[in-house]
């Protein structure tokens, strides 16, 4: 059984919370705080398996909670926010602190439909994260390390595909900030809500060589430049003549998910072939492990991210167990892995 403490200043969001996760049978929710100063006596009390957490809360903020949580006694903590552009930064900035997830306020009686199932899942991967570190650690991961060197300065005609979920925005993080500014044009989806993807764009925009920000449909894909999958979008890799670009599209959830890494992944096979490195780093389920194992038989270099450098080791077991990864490596040594397997092929 996971045990779950909801940590809301809103009566009506814990009454919901709490009403639409007692369906799961696995799920017990053992206690609910209407602010931290509440919810740190009862987390102490009952040692949950996972925190949903509020950002925005009277007597202390939901950021500087999880802090001190991260600090003191660290534990999965899903942040639950509001679907605004302020949310979405606070909602960033915690999954940098050492939050696992996030995900949406429901906002109507039809949205607590459709986010339920998906609460559900994203609770069953967090009470299986490895939660080791401070937020403190993950403010600097990458920032201060040297970038690595690639041999040609113009690589346009190679494209590099990232793909993630649970713990994501650390790890990209970790790959992105090691990129030089010549780096070839990058492709990312990370299973993030709409607003929250472009303030995750803004953030390592300010921490990498490379520009970073969200995808806008037609954005052709250059060397020096990382496209993120915008929220509720899939992401398509297409090619005219010798001009990558990308599409951004709605349709239905691929893998329980939009953006979808199978979507990118099988895009990027059929569009760049042998010129593309594909990575699939840490996250809950299977989606994109048939889009590697595609991309690697149109000879595409492709990399997964060890068990021991996850936070869930799912997706990128899933893509392991059916032959995707032509490498399997720790997080700290993809960024060189990434750019070596360029180097080889000019």
């Amino acid at each position: 059984m996971i045990r779950v403490i909801i940590v809301d200043d809103s009566a009506i969001v814990r009454q919901v919370l709490s009403r639409e996760l007692s369906r799961a049978e696995d799920i017990d929710v053992v206690a609910t705080a209407p602010d931290p100063y509440v919810a740190r006596d009862k987390i102490v009390e009952l040692r949950p398996d996972v925190v949903l957490l509020d950002m925005e809360m009277p007597r202390m903020d939901g950021l500087s909670f999880l802090k001190k949580l991260m600090k003191h006694l660290p534990i999965p903590v899903i942040i639950v926010s509001s679907l605004t552009p302020r949310g979405g930064e606070l909602a960033v900035e915690a999954m940098n602190a050492g939050a696992v997830d996030v995900m949406c306020k429901p906002g109507s009686a039809l949205s607590v439909n459709n986010m339920s199932e998906a609460l559900i899942e994203k609770i069953r991967a967090a009470a299986k994260a490895e939660v080791k570190n401070t937020g403190v650690r993950h403010a600097e991961t990458g920032a201060g390390r040297p970038q690595i060197r690639i041999t040609q300065a113009k690589m346009t005609d190679t494209v590099i595909a990232i793909g993630a979920s649970t713990g994501g925005t650390q790890a990209i993080q970790e790959v992105l900030t090691r990129m030089p500014g010549n780096a070839p044009g990058i492709v990312i989806v990370q299973h993030m809500p709409e607003q929250f993807t472009a303030s995750l764009a803004q953030r390592l925009n300010q921490l990498c060589a490379v520009e970073v920000r969200e995808a806008k449909n037609n954005d052709s894909v250059l060397p020096g430049t990382a496209l993120i999958a915008p929220g509720n979008y899939h992401l398509l890799l297409q090619r005219s003549g010798a001009r990558f670009y990308v599409q951004t599209r709605s349709g239905p959830l691929v893998c329980g998910h939009r953006p979808s890494v199978e979507v990118l992944f099988k895009s990027v096979a059929r569009a760049a072939g042998r010129n593309a490195v594909g990575v699939i780093l840490t996250g809950m389920g299977k989606d994109g492990a048939s889009g590697l194992l595609e991309m690697r038989n149109n000879h595409a270099r492709t990399i997964a991210q060890d068990e021991q450098s996850c936070v869930v080791f799912g997706m990128p077991k899933e893509a392991i167990a059916l032959g995707a990864a032509e490498t399997v490596l720790p997080l700290s040594r993809i960024p060189e892995k990434i750019i070596q397997s360029i180097n080889e092929k000019h």
